[in-house]
């Protein structure tokens, strides 16, 4: 076929395109794609040609100017440097010593805190306790094993890195949460073992400030245990066992609980630990929120895994995230397996106005006997609800527990 004449072809294009400006009221020049004045920008708009309005300049983002934008507070430290300019940058904590490592009036905001500790005590993570009280308050705003607020709920160290706890090499504690004071705050470390703590460095770095804004909460730290949980049967072969997974759990019922607080505020996270006494995949618990008085779950999720935004059991390997993780994974899914995780909410923090329970479930309706040991980070008005007793510090120490299900009973260690 021999090809169109070009002639033709070009005054067929003209034709089109007259009958589209007729009709739409175009010109030529805006189909061709040229400026509305014309092909030249000297040349004046005709009259049926596109107008498009002046766009006023659009300020620069704010985070173009982040790093440069000068501050008005007073950046402070109190730290276990040696006061006689010397290299002896530590204290000793004796038992039952109280140490304070900060007592600071006005206002301000704790931005920091670090720790390595030196101590023969094997288990000194769970026997040194976090206290801290804002503004002159009579009962603690925090109230943790160090190990656990740092999120190694074991008693062991381990490397990680997440957006508001870190463990840097080797055993170098680090915490980012902004902890806001209008009057005055306090913050204590307590020897509760039977060891004397050899050296205990710190460094609590914090901003002074002229006042504070009317609308901050203040920070919360609570730690909780169940040593076993109480599982509701010991005749189990596995998690699908038939009355396993058809039993019903819809409020919540014999839940773990990581936090029951009144008031308003924002949960921002837990971290939490676990020893198995039975064995198989402890996490088939769902997590179940309640905010506000609701009877039923506000929030209800899928499995624990989930709940730490992994999936089918973490594939039995550790991982740790910004927002998420389970960094510490040893022997899962057999007795004496040990996990540790986290999950911080600081993409949309749960608000709650009035209460808030979060909960979860050890084993499908609460099937599973392990040991759970957890600590929850929220942000609220005060005053705040009495925490639960801290356990005594032998009891703070994991051990297993027989429990029957599926492989039988755990063996109890001696001693």
């Amino acid at each position: 076929m021999n090809p169109p004449d070009g002639n033709e072809s070009f005054r067929a294009r003209r034709r089109l395109l007259g009958n589209m400006v007729s009709a739409t009221g175009v010109s030529a020049a805006a189909l061709l794609g040229l400026n509305a004045t014309g092909a030249n920008a000297g040349t004046p708009a005709k009259a049926g040609a596109i107008t498009l309005p002046a766009q006023p300049p659009s300020a620069p983002p704010d985070e173009l100017f982040a790093q440069a934008r000068l501050r008005n507070y007073k950046t402070c430290r109190s730290s276990s440097w040696d006061r006689t300019g010397g290299n002896r940058d530590a204290f000793p904590v004796e038992p039952g010593q109280s140490f304070t490592l900060l007592d600071t009036a006005g206002a301000g905001v704790v931005t920091h805190l670090w720790f390595t500790i030196s101590s023969s005590d094997p288990m000194h993570l769970k026997n040194l306790v976090l206290r801290a009280w804002w503004d002159g308050e009579s009962t603690p705003s925090v109230e943790t094993p160090i190990g656990d607020f740092f999120g190694l709920g074991l008693g062991e160290y381990f490397v990680y890195q997440s957006e508001l706890l870190a463990v840097a090499p080797i055993k170098a504690l680090n915490s980012y949460f902004q902890m806001p004071f209008s009057s005055a705050a306090r913050i204590t470390l307590t020897n509760e073992g039977k060891v004397r703590t050899g050296s205990l460095y710190f460094a609590v770095d914090y901003v002074s400030l002229p006042s504070l804004p009317a609308d901050l909460g203040r920070f919360h730290a609570q730690y909780r245990q169940a040593a076993p949980c109480k599982g509701w049967t010991d005749d189990w072969a596995n998690n699908g066992s038939p009355g396993i997974n058809e039993r019903q759990n819809l409020d919540g019922k014999d839940n773990y609980v990581f936090l029951e607080a009144k008031g308003r505020g924002h949960f921002v996270g837990v971290t939490q630990a676990v020893l198995q006494n039975q064995s198989g995949w402890f996490g088939e618990g769902d997590d179940m929120i309640f905010i506000d008085g609701d009877k039923q779950p506000t929030i209800n999720g899928t499995g624990s895994e989930d709940y730490y935004n992994g999936a089918w059991d973490f594939g039995l390997q550790s991982f740790g995230y910004q927002h998420n993780g389970a960094p510490y994974m040893v022997d899962p899914e057999r007795i004496g397996g040990r996990y540790c995780l986290y999950r911080w909410h600081t993409e949309s923090p749960i608000t709650f106005e009035e209460s808030i329970k979060v909960t979860i479930e050890h084993g499908h309706a609460n099937h599973r006997s392990d040991d759970f040991y957890s600590v929850a980070y929220w942000y609220q008005t005060e005053p705040h609800a009495a925490f639960p007793a801290l356990p005594a510090a032998d009891d703070r120490i994991p051990k297993l527990y027989a429990a029957g299900g599926k492989a039988g009973p755990a063996p109890i260690p001696k001693g």
